[in-house]
């Protein structure tokens, strides 16, 4: 039985967003580290923040992908909570300008995580898919807290009908964050806390900002993005919510025999990064059905791919004597991979 804690605040914040039913059963699903300071004495840590985001954008995927909640669901009747790793999720890259209303790419979520006790670990080419992945690791409890692999796809490696069909689908995002939102981004990074108020006004704005803010593509934009770059037909369709949220395992080879001698639609190979101390697998995207506009502008459906969830088993670094919380460019390329083979 994994021990669980419910964090009286934790769980007070998770009900006033997503109601006290759903806030019960995220916590009885994921493993909280008790290593945050859940006392609210002093106000609400970045931290503490940085925690309730991540358990609410986990509660989001789980209720998006139908394979991630079969498992979990598994998983938690056995006893076992799942311990998060990292959530990743996409960006758009337009060169010399921003996306929409949207700062451009990584800078639209850098401008949350800064504040909320994040620094960038590291950069992570990936230059098959023409993007770039950056690491966010948490300052003051890299073990614990989940990190943030934030992707941005760089429009300027493709042409120019993939640019024109870029442009009028991502052209039209909105900015979620209020000035107000900002205001209180810049003070809980000046000071590294909020007050109770003042934290349950962001957390839905930060919240918000993981969704999708641009209008509904046209579907012959979205099939010239898709004929380019599965990712960016992914983008086009969910936008920013979490492309996938990974849990941190003991062994998942181990837990890869087991997936498929159970059926479950995981990846055929599990990647190893270069070190040979980072190892994922993932099951395949669920399929979703979306909303499109036709030449005529008239609403149309098409099931594409949605959400994935992952695994990852990480080996102690010698170096340190700690594990090792680094990614994996080729990994990454990899476990992307899913999201193309579910198109």
């Amino acid at each position: 039985m994994t021990n669980r804690i419910r964090p009286q605040y934790l769980q007070e914040m998770l009900t006033g967003i997503v109601g006290p039913a759903r806030a019960a059963h995220a916590l009885d699903r994921i493993a909280v580290p008790a290593a945050v300071d859940w006392s609210p004495a002093d106000g609400i840590s970045a931290a503490m923040l940085a925690m309730t985001l991540n358990v609410l954008l986990f509660s989001d995927l789980y209720e998006r992908v139908p394979t991630a909640r079969r498992w979990i669901e598994a998983e938690a009747g056995a006893g076992s909570a799942q311990q998060l790793d990292h959530g990743a999720l996409r960006t758009i890259r337009f060169p010399g300008r921003g996306t929409g209303a949207l700062p451009g790419g990584i800078d639209a979520f850098a401008r949350i995580l800064i504040p909320l006790g994040y620094a960038v670990a590291a950069d992570y080419p990936l230059p098959r898919l023409g993007m770039t992945g950056r690491a966010f690791r948490h300052r003051d409890l890299p073990d614990t807290i989940p990190q943030f692999f934030v992707s941005e796809l760089h429009v300027d490696r493709f042409d120019d009908a993939f640019a024109d069909a870029a442009d009028r689908v991502f052209g039209s995002s909105r900015d979620p964050l209020s000035e107000s939102s900002r205001a209180l981004l810049d003070l809980l990074e000046q000071r590294g806390w909020l007050t109770r108020e003042q934290a349950g006004e962001l957390l839905p704005a930060i919240v918000a900002a993981f969704s999708r803010t641009h209008d509904i593509p046209r579907l012959a934009d979205y099939d010239v993005l898709r004929a380019s770059s599965a990712e960016a037909a992914w983008i086009a369709t969910e936008g920013n919510a979490f492309n996938h949220a990974t849990s941190r395992v003991a062994d998942v080879e181990a837990l890869a025999r087991q997936l498929r001698q159970q059926g479950y639609p995981v990846k055929d190979a599990v990647e190893h990064s270069a070190s040979g101390r980072i190892h994922q697998t993932a099951f395949r995207a669920d399929p979703v059905s979306r909303r499109f506009r036709d030449d005529h502008g008239s609403i149309v459906e098409r099931v594409v791919p949605g959400s994935f969830y992952e695994f990852i088993t990480r080996d102690v670094d010698p170096a340190t004597g700690r594990i090792d919380l680094a990614f994996d460019s080729g990994n990454a390329t990899g476990i992307f991979a899913v999201t193309r083979a579910a198109a």
